[in-house]
């Protein structure tokens, strides 16, 4: 495949990608809005312990074969079935093993809800390693569109199972629907629009091949999985589901524009820079193109809810949902470094053996379980900004060891992002400045205000300037909007 054939797959993939993220973003939002209304913080603490052990078996269930038949050149029918059984036992296991274990959970926080919930939350683990090897090949085959609308479909079959629930009086269970609804709905679509069926030619030698580097990988995403969810189950806790539900809501909202950007660009690029993984030199270009997009998309957003967060959640949430916002503005400031720090992950995932991701991996968690230990027994507060600490900690330790795969000096990196971090910070006092002026103005008024301020600012400075990076993205729109006419 040559490099501008390469280029406009990923750029139409990312297009395809982010169109669906803001499309499921904006639902989610939505539906997240309506819910929280009718929910009280104590049902969203209560999903927020039960996601530490979703999160987790989910990572499991995978064990890093998905990644690994990304990344092979040529993996045969045998390949897939054999991955696809693998996924179907440990799910089933993991499913029996965590049902057995909610009673003692709901004990240890005195939850007896727990304990109906569980069995059918986990139904979650057999119905995604259903879809698990479908999804893999539709990422081989850059399939984005249809990838793009079947992650909608399921957003919205998933919301509305929700908001209804809510409405009946359901409580926490809505929560529960809402997230079987979505993985449900979006299983059945794979398997009605792929052609893939699992044969017979199902062998252990796959498995034990392509182990190795998976189990790597699998330590990996689990030891990631149990520090991004870990501080829910201590202040769950030490202090309470209540104050567990501020938390969580203020993640949510955090991880609605954070986590559908960084799902675009790491599931478009990782095929894609395994495709130019020989190539060092395009690499090391694809890697700093890939890092000044990503920042110029993503610094305005997370910098921007922090400077808006108390109008929005007063206008949308209301008071009750009031003491999220301090909680908030702290998370958002993870925003900027966790994207960066995936797209160097991405880098030793195609590069490395894997044993490097596992040792780093065990370096980073040292120093987040001091910070840990140290913010926790604190306050809430304390915990969002060790958070943040870990987050510039993951950063800076992977794209150090990225480096040693991609000739992209820390120099280099920074003279790409100081001109997004200084049209940033000039977006962020404008906001707060034409802030001050407007406090007679109504809630919804002085968002809207805000929010346009911002756009106003970002966008016109970065074409004014020059940017390469609004450049880059003027390119990759035109090509896209160009091959859809």
């Amino acid at each position: 495949m040559s490099g501008g054939e390469l280029k406009d797959k990923i750029a139409t993939g990312v297009a395809w990608s982010i169109s669906e993220k803001i499309g499921s973003m904006l639902l989610q939002m939505a539906v997240s809005i309506i819910v929280a209304r009718l929910l009280m913080p104590e049902d969203i603490g209560v999903m927020a312990l039960l996601t530490f052990f979703t999160s987790v078996a989910l990572v499991i269930v995978d064990s890093g074969f998905s990644q690994t038949l990304i990344r092979k050149q040529n993996p045969t029918p045998r390949d897939y079935s054999s991955v696809f059984v693998f996924n179907m036992v440990m799910s089933a296991a993991l499913y029996a093993l965590l049902v057995a274990a909610a009673p003692a959970v709901a004990a240890f926080y005195d939850k007896p809800i727990i304990t109906e919930i569980a069995p059918v939350l986990f139904l979650l683990l057999p119905i995604n390693a259903l879809c698990v090897i479908q999804n893999t090949i539709c990422i081989r085959q850059f399939r984005f569109g249809l990838l793009s609308r079947i992650t909608f479909t399921s957003s919205l079959a998933g919301g509305a199972a929700a908001i209804a629930m809510a409405l009946a009086g359901c409580g926490v269970w809505s929560l529960v629907g809402q997230r079987l609804t979505a993985m449900a709905t979006k299983t059945l679509i794979l398997w009605l629009c792929g052609n893939w069926r699992p044969a017979v030619c199902i062998s252990f030698a796959p498995i034990s091949s392509m182990a190795p580097f998976s189990f790597r990988l699998l330590a990996t995403d689990m030891i990631t999985a149990i520090y991004n969810n870990i501080s829910q189950i201590f202040i769950g806790k030490i202090y309470s589901t209540d104050a567990l539900g501020y938390f969580n809501q203020a993640q949510k909202f955090k991880d609605l524009p954070l986590t559908s950007a960084m799902q675009s660009v790491q599931s478009v690029t990782y095929p894609a820079l395994s495709k130019i993984g020989g190539n060092t030199v395009r690499l090391a270009e694809s890697y700093r193109q890939i890092f000044m997009v990503t920042a110029f998309a993503l610094f305005p957003i997370m910098t921007g809810i922090i400077a808006v967060a108390d109008d929005m959640f007063a206008l949308l949430l209301g008071e009750k949902w009031m003491p999220t916002v301090p909680y908030l503005r702290i998370l958002c400031l993870t925003g900027l470094f966790q994207p960066l720090a995936a797209i160097a992950y991405n880098i030793l995932k195609v590069k490395s053996d894997g044993r490097v991701i596992l040792r780093l991996e065990i370096v980073k968690k040292i120093i987040m379980t001091a910070i840990l230990a140290a913010t926790i027994p604190h306050s809430i507060t304390a915990v969002a900004w060790g958070l943040v600490v870990m987050s510039f900690t993951e950063f800076a330790v992977n794209f150090a060891a990225s480096t040693r795969y991609a000739p992209l000096s820390a120099s280099k990196a920074a003279r790409t992002l100081l001109p997004v971090i200084l049209l940033t910070a000039a977006m962020y006092v404008s906001v707060v400045f034409v802030g001050r002026y407007i406090t007679d103005l109504g809630t919804g008024l002085r968002l809207i205000i805000k929010i346009a301020t911002g756009i106003a600012v970002y966008v016109s400075l970065a074409f004014l300037c020059g940017m390469e990076a609004a450049k880059e993205i003027r390119e990759i729109a035109g090509k896209v909007f160009g091959r859809r006419q």
